[in-house]
């Protein structure tokens, strides 16, 4: 009688990892991927193709909140005009969106 209860507390023969112990690391992976990685490629892929779309004229605001015209593009950089004779060269990855155009009615 004693030894079956020692074969009782020492629980099962530990065996190979089967695949319902990776599945939660799976699931947390594809829960990582839609929440997190997806939007952030499209997010970046829209980015790509504002960048791309970029003209003179166009009003902008750069990673650094400076808001301004671009005067003209050249390669990979952008001239904006911050105000008055407020020239800044800047390079095109540094712009973080187009800025709101608010037009005021009289």
């Amino acid at each position: 009688m004693f030894f079956e209860t020692l074969l009782y507390a020492a629980g099962p023969a530990a065996g190979k990892p089967g695949i319902q112990d990776f599945m939660p690391l799976v699931f947390i992976f594809i829960i990582f991927y839609f929440l997190l990685i997806r939007p952030q490629q499209k997010q970046a892929k829209e980015h790509q193709k504002m960048l791309v779309g970029l003209k003179k004229g166009n009003k902008v605001v750069t990673s650094g909140g400076m808001i301004g015209i671009i005067e003209s593009i050249e390669g990979n950089e952008i001239v904006i005009n911050a105000g008055g004779n407020c020239l800044i060269r800047f390079t095109k990855n540094s712009v973080s969106g187009m800025a709101p155009v608010i037009q005021i009615k009289k």
